[in-house]
C-alpha cells in the first residue's frame, strides 16, 4: 500500500473522525498488519531471542490487551531514536485533557519510510489508536493515527519512496585509482509484508513485498535481515554471560543506554544510514545508529602499542587490489550483539568490496575471541547506496521504564 506524505500532512476541522472510517478495506489491511506485528513479535522470539527481538524494544511494558482511542491536539514530537514519541493533549470525557507520550519507530526507520517530524504539525488535531502503558497511564504505543480530515495510517506504513539512492554520475574510482566507497550506504529497507492469505507474513526487502503480497513469492524465499548475532559455539564463560543476559537492562544492553553495541552489529540494525569519506590517508566512518564516527588509518603498517581502548577500537587499513582489508583491535570489553558479550581480546578483520555494476557494497567479517568465542564468528552483509542521506539523528531513550524515577515527573 503505497500513500503520499501530503495525505499524512492534511488536517480537519475538528479532527474527531475515525481513521479510514469509509475504507473498510484499509481498515482490514491495518487490523491484518497489526496482528501480524503481534505474530513476527513471537515467532522472532521464539526462532532467535537474541536477535532481532532486540530490533526495538518490542512491546516492552505496552499491554497489547489495552486497546485505547484518544483524539486530541497534537503539542510536540521527538522526532529521535531508538523511538520517536508523540506528545498531544488527549481530550477526556470530563471536558479536561490529558498529556500523553506515544511510542513510534526509531527516526532513522520513519525518515527512510518517508515519515518526517513536519507531518505531525503542531496544533493540529489527531485520533491515536493503540496500546496502554503497564504503569504509565500517560504513555501508550502508536499503532495508527488520523491526523485532521487525511487517511489514517499504520507505524509500519511505507510512503512514496526509492527503494536506493541515486547511483547515475557515481565515479567508480577516485583520482588515486582506489575504488570510491565513500558516499551514504544502508540495507536494503525491510517492510511488512502480507501474503494473499492474510498471515503468516512479516519483515521482507522492499523489493520483495510486491512478491510476497501477490503470492509469486513465499516468506521462506526471504533472506535474514542480518540484525543479530552470527552463529557461533561460545566457550563456557561466553555461553554463561550470554545465558545470564537480561535484554531489557539498562546495564547489560547498550542499546538502553543510547550507546553503540559494536562496529559489527551498528553497521545494519534498525537500517541505519552510514556514511564513509575516503580521505588522505584515512577512512571516517560514521554510524548513523547512534551518530558515532570510526576512524580507519591508512598510513599505518601496524597497531601502536599504546591504544586507548573504546567502543570502536583501532583500525588500520589497506587496499588488497580492489579489496578494503580492515584490521581492528583495542575494543573495550562489551557486546558484539546482545546477548554476545566480547573481551578487550577481541580481533575484526573486515574485507569490504564493492560490485560496480550493482553498487552493492559487500562487507565479509571474522571475530575472533578467546575469552568468549570457542570459534570463529563469522558473518557478512550488503549496503547500497543510501535512499536518504546521512543525518546523525540524536538517541533519547524516552521509554517510561527507562527514565530515572527521578526524572519522570510522575
Amino acid at each position: 500500500m503505497k500513500l503520499t506524505t501530503e495525505s499524512a500532512t492534511a488536517t480537519g476541522k475538528d479532527g474527531r473522525k475515525p481513521a479510514c472510517a469509509a475504507d473498510t478495506g484499509r481498515v482490514d489491511s491495518r487490523r491484518r498488519r497489526r496482528s501480524l506485528a503481534y505474530a513476527g513479535t513471537a515467532a522472532v522470539a521464539a526462532l532467535a531471542a537474541s536477535a532481532t527481538a532486540l530490533a526495538h524494544h518490542g512491546f516492552g511494558r505496552f499491554d497489547r490487551s489495552q486497546e485505547m482511542e484518544f483524539t486530541g491536539t497534537i503539542t510536540d514530537i521527538d522526532f529521535v531514536n531508538p523511538h520517536a514519541y508523540l506528545h498531544f493533549d488527549a481530550d477526556q470525557p470530563d471536558g479536561g485533557a490529558i498529556a500523553m507520550r506515544c511510542e513510534m519507530r526509531a527516526a532513522t526507520l520513519l525518515r527512510r519510510s518517508g515519515w518526517s517530524a513536519e507531518m505531525f504539525t503542531i496544533g493540529a488535531q489527531a485520533t491515536v489508536y493503540g496500546f496502554g502503558h503497564r504503569d504509565d497511564p500517560a504513555s501508550c504505543y502508536l499503532e495508527d493515527i488520523t491526523i485532521g480530515d487525511a487517511p489514517g495510517f499504520n507505524r509500519n506504513d511505507q510512503f512514496e519512496h526509492s527503494s536506493s539512492g541515486d547511483r547515475s554520475g557515481r565515479p567508480v574510482r577516485l583520482p588515486s585509482g582506489e575504488l570510491n566507497i565513500s558516499g551514504d550506504w544502508a540495507q536494503e529497507q525491510y517492510v511488512i509484508a502480507i501474503p494473499p492469505d492474510g498471515s503468516g507474513g512479516g519483515l521482507v526487502p522492499k523489493s520483495m513485498i510486491e512478491a510476497i503480497e501477490s503470492g509469486e513469492l513465499t516468506m521462506a524465499d526471504v533472506p535474514s535481515s542480518g540484525w543479530g548475532p552470527r552463529p557461533v559455539t561460545l566457550t563456557a564463560r561466553g555461553q554463561a554471560e550470554a545465558d545470564a543476559f537480561v535484554m531489557w537492562s539498562t546495564e547489560d544492553n547498550p542499546r538502553l543506554r543510547c550507546e553503540p553495541t559494536s562496529i559489527l552489529f551498528d553497521w545494519l540494525f534498525d537500517g541505519a544510514v552510514n556514511r564513509i569519506t575516503q580521505e588522505d590517508d584515512r577512512i571516517v566512518v560514521n554510524y548513523g545508529l547512534y551518530s558515532f564516527e570510526r576512524v580507519i588509518h591508512m598510513n599505518m603498517d601496524e597497531h601502536p602499542a599504546d591504544i586507548e581502548p573504546s567502543y570502536a577500537g583501532h583500525s588500520i587499513g589497506r587496499w588488497d587490489g580492489d579489496v578494503l582489508v580492515v584490521d581492528t583491535i583495542g575494543f573495550e570489553p562489551g557486546v558484539v550483539a546482545p546477548p554476545v558479550r566480547h573481551s578487550d581480546q577481541l580481533h575484526v578483520v573486515e574485507r569490504y568490496s564493492l560490485d560496480t555494476d550493482t553498487m552493492e557494497l559487500r562487507r565479509d567479517y571474522v571475530a575472533e575471541d578467546p575469552v568468549y568465542f570457542a570459534e570463529q564468528y563469522v558473518g557478512s552483509d550488503i549496503v547500497l547506496p543510501s535512499d536518504v542521506p546521512y543525518v546523525a539523528h540524536p538517541c533519547d531513550e524516552l521509554a517510561y521504564e527507562f527514565i530515572p524515577e527521578e526524572e519522570r515527573g510522575d
